[in-house]
């Protein structure tokens, strides 16, 4: 059975929490190593402890973590969305992999799932210590992807708008002006409906998570080309994604520009599937062990 290990490392702006996956304490061979990235906003407790457990139980030693200003990881301001800070705390949590006992040198994967996708890619084309990607139904977007998930032109200049003044009321007062992440009351949440898996105490729901945005954000979310990246990725990578799932238009985009060898399983389910029911995280974890077997 795998074996958690409590761990903390230091990233950018302070400590950050994880939680690292071995696949048995009595075991005395070093293992592959790899990095789990979960969805925007999440806290490791929601879907990312849950793949880096499958992963350990494969024979893999897995690192899920809570990004900065998340759970229970340092870091200011609270709850705000930055995949540029999150490569970078994909960079730190590298570094505390590459360290450790129980991991075999030269041996680094990255499984993102949604929007992990976007960090653990741009991850992989700053750091080349990472040999192979797996994506786990990923949001991949790009500034067209944006305008047609977010209200068009019009709509993405609202909310470039909102966060310019939610970030100079920052910088003047130090106050962060937030809305909920989901909520079908709200039109101004970050995700305008009621999604179970977020509300549901059951699965996503849970205590560690606040379930606010930052409305500061929305520049660097919305200005994020993850499209753009992909030709400069180059190590081995996998794409498990469904039709029903979140912009299955951006997964197919980025995967014809990828310059390196890929591979792309289509499934089934809706995108909140992938985070915690079966067979979806089944499959994916399955798919993603044989990738890094091959890989890595």
């Amino acid at each position: 059975m795998p074996v958690r290990e409590q761990v903390s490392f230091v990233g950018a702006k302070g400590k950050l929490a994880g939680n690292l996956y071995l696949p048995d304490a009595d075991a005395a061979a070093v293992v592959a190593g790899v990095l789990v990235a979960g969805t925007w906003t999440s806290v490791k407790e929601q879907m990312a402890d849950r793949y880096a457990q499958e992963l350990a139980a494969g024979g893999y030693a897995a690192l899920s973590f809570d990004f900065t200003g998340y759970g229970e990881s340092e870091g200011l301001p609270r709850d705000y969305e930055s995949p540029a800070l999150k490569a970078g705390d994909l960079c730190a949590a590298a570094d505390f992999l590459a360290d450790h006992p129980a991991v075999a040198d030269g041996t680094l994967g990255v499984l993102g799932v949604c929007a992990g996708a976007m960090y653990a890619s741009a991850f992989a084309v700053q750091d080349a210590r990472v040999r192979s990607l797996a994506l786990v139904a990923p949001w991949l977007h790009d500034r067209r992807i944006c305008e047609d998930n977010y209200g068009g032109p019009e709509g993405i200049a609202t909310k470039m708008e909102a966060a310019a003044e939610a970030r100079q009321r920052y910088e003047e007062t130090g106050e962060v002006t937030y809305v909920p992440v989901v909520s079908g009351s709200t039109p101004d949440a970050a995700m305008p409906f009621d999604i179970d898996f977020y509300l549901n105490p059951e699965r996503g729901g849970i205590p560690q998570w606040p379930n606010r945005y930052a409305v500061m954000a929305w520049t660097e979310w919305l200005d994020h080309d993850a499209i753009a990246l992909a030709p400069r990725v180059t190590v081995p990578t996998l794409l498990v994604h469904s039709e029903d799932a979140a912009i299955p238009d951006g997964a197919r985009r980025f995967h014809a520009a990828l310059t390196g060898p890929a591979e792309f399983l289509w499934t089934d389910g809706i995108q909140f599937d992938f985070y915690d029911q079966s067979p979806q995280v089944r499959l994916a974890v399955d798919a993603a062990a044989e990738h890094f077997a091959r890989t890595l």
